[in-house]
């Protein structure tokens, strides 16, 4: 009896746990609140599938429990044999159609939305984005717009934007729970989707394929906002001058540090197209730093000091000459004026 309750309290403990881990994570980073077009195909696929499993388990419990029911062992018939029905045609055919049925109900609508989903017939007339998965950050360039971004990615709602993915290094998984399924992102070949936001917003992404110690920290934004609002962002974009002296005598510092330090050999501030580290033109209008911690001075120094002891593997790491405290400072200040567009992820509501 204590190994029989010993296991239905583990089991209710576990159950427990598992009911309330459902009630954590975030409004934007899950599939089960669609805000765009394929998430919510693939949103209806789910509640299609589920139907159907659905009511297989009540149709196969209801037909469990009556047998055990009807035909359990009964005092005085203990040698009672109940009708035999194999090899019966009706039974056998019910029950080789039906689940060829339900395979048809939930394979058809599959097949048309993964066509669908793969569709690249429109590409050439909508927004293209060349999207590059390196470890443990996203990049992301404009195709005819020379604008580079990384972490964040601007798109205008209600528009198809086709995303042209590929890795640096290992294999990666761009995923957008809120707006779309996942796509590998592999160094061999170039993957295609497209995503498209019904509201405005900021939707979290996480990268779906284990690439290393930091796999887990790989998170990126997509940012849908208003079309007039995206044309601003690129213009902002397009007009920034990677050579502007920043302002106050600090970050003027900052900015000499960073250019005598030799930072733009791995991170470049406009249009070039470095990829080495990530694009920093918009790094003050983000909301996180290495995109996961808050954006705030003292997380840029620490990151700046000691990345490793933030996202361990981490390219950046033994990478670039040592620097004081006071340095990492002044280098933070510069960094954080560098906000080009008042289009930010703040007014797209994050």
């Amino acid at each position: 009896m204590k190994g029989w309750m010993g296991k239905f309290r583990a089991l209710s403990l576990l159950g427990l746990l598992a009911l309330v881990l459902t009630g954590c994570g975030r409004e934007n980073l899950t599939a089960l609140k669609p805000k765009g077009y394929g998430a919510q195909t693939s949103y209806d696929l789910i509640i299609l599938t589920t139907v159907v499993m659905s009511i297989v388990l009540l149709v196969v419990a209801i037909v469990y429990i009556t047998v055990l029911v009807r035909f359990r062992k009964k005092k005085g018939k203990e040698n009672f044999i109940p009708k035999q029905v194999e090899g019966n045609k009706v039974l056998e055919t019910i029950w080789t159609v039906i689940p060829i049925v339900l395979l048809i109900i939930i394979a058809v609508p599959t097949t048309i939305a993964t066509f669908d989903l793969a569709d690249t017939k429109g590409a050439k007339d909508k927004l293209n984005v060349e999207v590059t998965g390196n470890q443990y950050w996203w990049h992301f360039n404009y195709k005819g717009q020379e604008i580079q971004t990384s972490q964040d990615l601007y798109i205008p709602t209600g528009e198809k934007v086709y995303l042209n993915m590929k890795s640096s290094d290992v294999i990666h998984s761009f995923w957008v729970p809120s707006l779309a399924g996942k796509m590998d992102v592999n160094p061999e070949n170039e993957n295609t989707m497209y995503i498209k936001a019904d509201e405005e917003g900021v939707y979290w992404g996480k990268c779906a394929e284990l690439c290393g110690p930091s796999h887990s920290l790989m998170d990126f934004k997509i940012v849908a906002v208003s079309p007039d609002e995206f044309d601003q962002w690129v213009n902002d974009m397009q007009g920034v001058d990677p050579k502007a002296v920043a302002e106050g005598d600090t970050a003027k510092e900052g900015q000499e540090l960073f250019n005598e330090k030799n930072c733009m050999s791995c991170h470049a501030i406009g249009s070039s197209p470095v990829q080495v580290g990530p694009n920093l033109t918009d790094f003050g209008n983000r909301s996180k730093v290495a995109g996961i911690m808050d954006h705030n001075k003292e997380n840029v120094v620490k990151w700046i000091m000691d990345p490793e002891s933030v996202k361990p593997g981490n390219k950046m790491t033994n990478n670039y000459p040592e620097l004081s405290d006071e340095e990492a400072s002044k280098i933070a200040d510069y960094l954080m004026q560098l906000n080009p567009s008042e289009v930010t992820l703040e007014s797209a509501g994050d």
